[in-house]
């Protein structure tokens, strides 16, 4: 593979209560465990900073593959959830869901783009047998501004 980007972030201090900054100054924030894990929240984790670039490459790989059929997918959106839990003795495993919403889009056209899309996309391609990823097309009133 020819390397066209390579994004290089150093994390410091206690792990999940740390910090992570990136070489160029653009990722300049604290970490700490969520509240659900028992930490005290008030800062990103790393859930978050995943569910973040899943939902933008995904959507930049829909919109890519929408403009190569010619669908116009403005007003498109895509949420991730990431999860994370326990899968065995002191192991963690994660889940990711992205939820798609194209409303000037048809149904079974939107479905085609999604499908595409989750073969084109680098965190699919990179998730893919690895965790439990689901992929739907929603309609845009589930979707949360």
């Amino acid at each position: 593979m020819k390397v066209l980007y390579t994004a290089e972030v150093t994390a410091t201090g206690d792990g999940r209560n740390g910090h992570v900054t990136s070489t160029d100054k653009l990722i300049d924030v604290d970490v700490a465990r969520p509240v659900e894990m028992g930490g005290t929240g008030g800062a990103t984790n790393p859930e978050q900073l995943f569910a973040a670039g899943y939902s933008t490459c995904f959507h930049s790989a829909l919109r890519r593959v929408a403009q190569l059929a010619g669908v116009d997918v403005t007003g498109s959106q895509v949420t991730a959830r990431v999860g994370i839990g326990a899968i065995g003795e002191g192991r963690f495993g994660l889940t990711a869901a992205l939820d798609i919403a194209l409303p000037a889009v048809p149904r079974d056209q939107g479905e085609e783009l999604v499908r595409k899309a989750h073969q084109v996309c680098p965190y699919s391609n990179a998730t893919r047998g690895n965790i439990d990823v689901t992929v739907t097309l929603v309609d845009s009133a589930e979707v949360t501004p």
